[in-house]
C-alpha cells in the first residue's frame, strides 16, 4: 500500500493505493500524475501554460464548453472560474491558474474542444 495526497479543486484528499502484480492484473491500468507540494513545471498536460506575454488556459481534456464565465478585458484572480467544460457527462470548472486580465477568448459556449486546445489567454 502507498499513501498519496491528492488535491482536487483546492481540496486535499489522502488516498491509499494498493500495488498489484502487473503479470496477474487483467484490468487495464492508468497511472495518474501525482501533484507535489512544490510549484509544478508547465507541461503538455497542464491546464495552463506560460508563454511570453501571458498565460494560456487550455482544455485539460476533450469536451464541450457549457458556459463561459469571463469576457475580454475582465480581471480574474487565481482560482476564479473561467468556464465550465462538460466531459464524460460531468461538468468541470476550469479555474484561472493565476491573477490576470482576459486578453482573448478562443472558445465559445457550445464549442467542442480537444485536449490542450486554448480556451482563454490571460495577461
Amino acid at each position: 500500500m502507498k499513501k498519496y495526497n491528492i488535491t482536487v479543486n483546492g481540496t486535499t484528499y489522502e488516498v491509499i493505493v494498493e500495488e498489484v502484480d502487473s503479470s496477474s492484473a487483467r484490468i487495464p491500468t492508468y497511472t495518474a500524475p501525482v501533484a507535489s507540494e512544490s510549484k509544478p513545471k508547465p507541461s503538455a498536460n497542464s491546464s495552463a501554460s506560460s508563454v511570453a506575454g501571458g498565460t494560456k488556459v487550455v482544455a485539460p481534456m476533450p469536451g464541450t464548453i457549457l458556459d463561459m464565465k469571463v469576457s475580454v478585458g475582465q480581471a480574474v484572480k487565481k482560482g476564479d472560474i473561467i468556464c465550465v467544460l462538460e466531459a464524460m457527462k460531468m461538468e468541470n470548472d476550469i479555474p484561472a491558474p493565476c491573477d490576470g486580465v482576459v486578453v482573448s477568448i478562443n472558445a465559445q459556449k457550445g464549442a467542442t474542444v480537444a485536449t490542450n486546445d486554448i480556451i482563454v489567454s490571460l495577461n
